[in-house]
This record gives structure tokens, sequence and C-alpha cells, in this order.
């Protein structure tokens, strides 16, 4: 018996399949093998075509499916994790109306803000647990007042979970969980935020059904099961976004665990029983995936969009053959990099700067000193500041981390990253051998057995490496003032310009 899971990015679509009993990964595949292209006809705007999610899920399906270890008919469950805060429209025919406007699209910010102001900041912090800014709820709004005729045949909104597990059973509906991170939620009321629905002028019918995150979520339809080669009724077990997934494949679920990311983005996720959101601006809060209405988990997600797309842009620019030859360039570069400071925001507006813009930015290269080894790790170091920096935020949310874990992505294989944040943190950095795929097929096991047994396929499988802090602290934190103190004059200089 085995399940097998899913992880809709905007860079590919992941699956894997695990053994039921023992959760061991059996065969992982990526579709496509370089990255799918995201559409930006201005400098605010990115968007996917869904169907290209779905085309590339059938690729990656079809190749696990290769595997001699694995045959589709001993397939019993099917979990689903996806890239958040996207915008799927849906007519009443269940076609999709408009490409999907992506989580790092930036156009609905003005219209998130007027809409924090307008509903009140103590509600949003109340009920919201996050002011509106640049997430679902704002995208449709921006649909609403740009696209009116196209926002009158919208039936049904989506998360693109929620539409790859349309496509899958051919029934429309989403997750509690999905509507948090959509802006959609209110925590106090336990159902979908009425105030927010009327501040924007949606109907309430536009929401579709909820299911819970474990559990049953229909079952893969007869023309499903043709295209991919599944047994027609295998059920969907589990749904959650990327970032909560992220965190329960690194076994974080209770208060003070933490799960860090660095993917084409880069998150801190830390869980918390509290309902209060005194950062609402900078830290988000989303209802983890064990959170319940009489027993609360919240993650506290603080993103850093320009992290390992930083590093990509370097790669490519710099036609370097692979992450692992920039990581070796890096460790020729002693702590500070000779004086380079990288600030690696060029991915568009960060939430953690209150949404604004601050771009790409390189201070004190020398054209005769400096070169394409300094840069690899000048960028590494920009990027763990940045974590650093995120770190120092979330602690005006009581979560003081002693442990944090992460997985084995190409920033975190760099010990030049995870000694960097360990060491100015104080934290020791657990490097786990798992996915956000292989994190979605074992979730099947929580909604037929329970947490222990998923528990016990992270304890038993994934541990690499435990990153420590260097006992010489004073080069790190030197490198740090001085990355900080360029910051500083950058956000000053980014206000004087507004």
């Amino acid at each position: 018996m085995i399940y097998i899971g899913y992880d809709i990015g905007s860079s590919s679509v992941k699956a894997a399949v695990v053994d039921a009993k023992t959760g061991k990964a059996l065969a992982v595949a990526t579709s496509p093998s370089n990255e799918m292209s995201i559409t930006a006809t201005q400098p605010s705007f990115a968007e996917q075509n869904p169907e290209i999610w779905w085309q590339h899920l059938i690729r990656a399906t079809h190749e696990v499916l290769q595997n001699p270890n694995v045959s589709g008919e001993e397939v019993k469950g099917i979990g689903i994790a996806y890239q958040m805060h996207g915008l799927v429209c849906l007519d009443a025919g269940h076609n999709v109306l408009r490409d999907a406007i992506i989580w790092c699209d930036s156009r609905a910010i003005d219209l998130g803000n007027e809409a924090y102001v307008g509903i009140g900041a103590q509600y949003c912090k109340e009920h919201l647990l996050n002011s509106p800014g640049n997430f679902t709820a704002s995208k449709l709004a921006w649909v609403k007042k740009q696209q009116p005729e196209l926002y009158r045949n919208i039936d049904k909104v989506l998360l693109p979970g929620d539409y790859i597990a349309f496509k899958l059973t051919g029934r429309v509906h989403t997750t509690v969980a999905g509507l948090t991170e959509a802006i959609l939620w209110d925590f106090t009321a336990h159902q979908t935020s009425k105030k927010l629905l009327d501040q924007f002028g949606f109907d309430k019918d536009l929401i579709p059904d909820i299911v819970p995150t474990f559990g049953d979520q229909g079952e893969v339809s007869a023309q499903a099961a043709h295209i991919l080669g599944l047994p027609q009724g295998t059920p969907i077990l589990y749904r959650a976004g990327d970032q909560p997934n992220n965190a329960l494949a690194l076994n974080v679920f209770e208060p003070g665990e933490i799960a860090a990311t660095a993917g084409t983005s880069g998150v801190i996720y830390a869980i918390t029983d509290s309902l209060k959101a005194p950062e609402l601006e900078k830290v988000n809060s989303f209802a983890h995936v064990n959170h319940r209405k009489d027993s609360a988990r919240i993650g506290k997600l603080l993103n850093i969009n320009g992290a390992g797309s930083a590093y990509r842009w370097l790669k490519n620019t710099a036609q370097i053959k692979s992450y692992q030859e920039m990581n070796a360039l890096s460790d020729l570069v002693a702590i500070g990099s000779d004086g380079i400071c990288i600030y690696p925001y060029g991915n568009g507006s960060e939430r953690m700067f209150e949404n604004k813009t601050i771009g790409y930015h390189m201070q004190n290269a020398h054209f005769n000193r400096h070169d394409i080894a300094h840069l690899c790790r000048a960028t590494l170091e920009g990027i763990a500041f940045s974590f650093v920096y995120g770190l120092g935020l979330m602690k005006q949310h009581h979560i003081n981390p002693q442990t944090i874990r992460a997985g084995n992505d190409n920033l975190f294989q760099s010990h030049v990253m995870g000694t960097t944040i360990a060491t100015l943190t104080g934290c020791e950095i657990e490097i786990y051998n798992t996915t956000g795929a292989i994190g979605a097929a074992r979730a099947c096991t929580i909604a037929l057995l329970g947490y222990d047994s998923f528990k016990d396929f992270v304890s038993q499988n994934d541990h690499i490496t435990t990153y420590t802090p260097d006992p010489d602290i004073p080069p790190y934190q030197q490198a740090y003032d001085i990355w900080l103190k360029g910051l500083h004059q950058l956000l000053k200089t980014q206000k004087q310009t507004r």
C-alpha cells in the first residue's frame, strides 16, 4: 500500500510516492526539469495558467509510476500541497476565466491597504489575524475593479490547491486553512468573514464549500484516473498550502517549533497557540494544518520573497553550472565577503518591510578585489542575514526558538547559510532530507491513523545533519552589523522617495 503526494509550486510540480507502513520515499519526480515560466506583463504582475500545473502533475505522476517499486493500483491516498495565496477564477461551467494571479504578484497592495483602513486595524488583529495586504481577497478585488465583465462571470474562487483537487475529483471545495491564507476567514466567528466580503463587495456564494484539512476531500474521477494511471475512487486525504505543509513535513506541529525553508522565497514558520497578531503588517498568521476551533494552532509566517530567487538569478546570470559549484566558491571567501553586502529583495514587494518594494542592491563591490566567489558568499550571507532579521521580528510574537528545522534544499546545503543563521541566533539548525511532496504523501496517514505514525516516519527516515553555532561569534556579528546598517539606509532612502 502506498500514498502519493503532490507539491504544486510556482517553479515546478513535484510528485512523491511513499510506503504507507514505513513512510519511506519510493519514487520522486519533478516536472518540468528546469522551471515553469511566470508571466509578468507589468513589473508588479505574476501569473501562471493553472492548466500548466495540471499538465506537469500528469507528467510527474507518470514518471513516479514508471518506477519498478511502484504500482498505481496500490495507491490508497493522495495528499496535496500548493503555492499559497494564488487566485483561480472558475465560471459556472468550471472553466478557468483567466490566468491565476500567484503569490508573488503585488498589483493589489493598494486595494489591500484601503481595505485595512476600511475594516479597521482592531478587527483585522482580532478576527483576521492579518491585514488584507496582497493576498487572495485583495487580488480578487483587483479583478473586480479592473476586469468587471470577467468578474461578473466568476462562479467560484479557488486557491491553487483547490484547483488541483477539482481536476482530480471534479468537486469544487476549499479548506479553513486555505481561507485563512486568502484572508477570508474570521477566527473569532469561525466562518468566512462577512465584514471582509462586505468591504470588497463580494458575494458569499463565490466561496466554495469547506472540507477538512485531513479526511475525505473527494475521490479521483474516472476521467482523472484514466489520464494519470491511478485507481478510480482513490481518496484525496489531505490538502494544505506549501508553507504549512513544509512545516508538517519537518514534524513541526506544536507551539515553539519552527520550520525554515529557502526555495524561491525564504520562510520562517513558527507555531503558536496564541490568536494575537501584534505585527500583522509584517508577520502573517494562518491556521496550521492541526488548527481546530477548540485548540488553536497558528502558523506565524514571515516571508522573504528574495531568497532562493536571488541565488538562482546569480547562477543564471553568471552562467554557473550548479548550486554545488556556487556553494564551493563561497567556501573560498572569509566571513563577511570582504565587505560586499547583498540585499536580495528583487522579487517584488516584501511583507516584512510593510509591502515595500526594496529591490536588489549590492554595496561595497570593488572591481579589482572581488570576484564571483565573493558574490556567491555575499548572496548567501545576505539571505542568511535576512532570516536573522526576520527572526528578530518574530520575537515580538513571543517566539523564542531553541531549534529550527529545515529541508535539505539548495540554500541549506550550504554550511555558510546554515552556520551563519545558527551562530547569529544561537539556535541549532536541524536539516532533514524531506520535501513538500513527501510530506503531503505521508500526511495521508494522519487522516487514517493519527499523528504518531507520521512523527515516526520523520525520525526514522529524514535527519541528515545539524548546523551548530560557531563559537567564534564576532566575525559573524560584525558582518551582520555592517549589512544591517546598509539595510537601514536603504529603508530610509526608500521611505524618502515615496
